[in-house]
């Protein structure tokens, strides 16, 4: 270090941080559940250490959730109905639903988003998914940036979430093994691939791997304590901990407009899912 950089007194005070800012989105019928009680842990905790948080209760709050006529106020009933355009006419003329337009104020509010829904038929209920198709609205999550034959939009880590993080937080009602490497269910991983990698990092939210709770329907008290305890734990390192490694769509490695992987960029062995995991940046961690 040159002796002629110049430092800080030491003993000026620091400068504070914001408090970090979470959007807890649960979908659960049952305030009672346990999805409801790991909804209550983290808002609890995050709030106790300094952060400010905000909970949309989709059941709670009667969420619409099918994508239809309705949600765009401007359009013509006797012109045939094309989502992506309307949903793009609509966002760009702020003419969204009220409900839709405070979940995307929610959203930019957030520095990380939490998803708090138990598993069912291998993804997430349907309440919850619909939510995902009307707040994600074209120009807000999608349909961003240039498409050319050199780049092909501000996406998979360039998109209008870059900086934020988010997380899963899932309860499943088989064991460990079951949605194992060799589990009969397939490996958590992949069967998270289409929210983690499609839904979060698609706009560009730095993903961590998911918080889940297997067993969830006999969990007793003893396994409960355990998992809140971990749940507590990853939330600590909500900011500290290294996403999961997905490579990003404009960084060289992939050819452009095919959007496919440059040959030889995948790590021994690695084929579908596993080629969007960048082995180089998981051996730097």
């Amino acid at each position: 270090m040159s002796t002629n950089t110049l430092q800080a007194p030491s003993n000026l005070p620091s400068e504070p941080q914001r408090p970090k800012r979470v959007l807890i989105v649960y979908a659960h019928p049952e305030p009672a559940s346990l999805s409801g009680s790991l909804k209550d842990t983290m808002r609890a905790h995050l709030l106790a250490s300094g952060h400010e948080v905000q909970v949309t209760d989709l059941y709670a709050q009667g969420w619409k959730a099918i994508v239809d006529a309705e949600d765009f106020p401007e359009h013509d009933p006797r012109e045939r109905l094309g989502v992506v355009n309307s949903s793009k006419r609509a966002y760009a003329s702020n003419a969204l639903t009220e409900d839709v337009l405070r979940e995307q104020e929610k959203l930019r509010w957030a520095d990380a988003l939490i998803l708090q829904f138990p598993l069912w038929w291998f993804t997430m209920p349907a309440i919850l998914k619909g939510w995902i198709d009307r707040v994600y609205a074209f120009g807000f999550a999608y349909g961003v940036g240039e498409h050319s034959d050199t780049r092909w939009g501000d996406r998979y880590g360039e998109g209008q979430f870059a900086g934020k993080r988010a997380m899963l937080s899932v309860t499943a009602g088989g064991w460990a093994d079951h949605y194992g490497p060799r589990g009969i269910n397939g490996d958590i991983d992949d069967l998270l691939f289409p929210i983690n990698h499609g839904v979060l990092y698609y706009p560009s939210f730095e993903v961590l791997p998911p918080f889940v709770v297997y067993r969830s329907d006999g969990l007793n008290a003893e396994r409960y304590a355990i998992a809140e305890a971990e749940l507590r734990k990853r939330l600590d390192g909500l900011w500290t901990q290294a996403p999961i490694p997905y490579r990003k769509q404009n960084a060289g490695d992939y050819e452009v407009p095919s959007m496919t992987l440059k040959p030889g960029l995948e790590s021994a062995g690695a084929r579908g899912f596993g080629l969007h995991l960048d082995h180089r940046r998981v051996v730097a961690d």
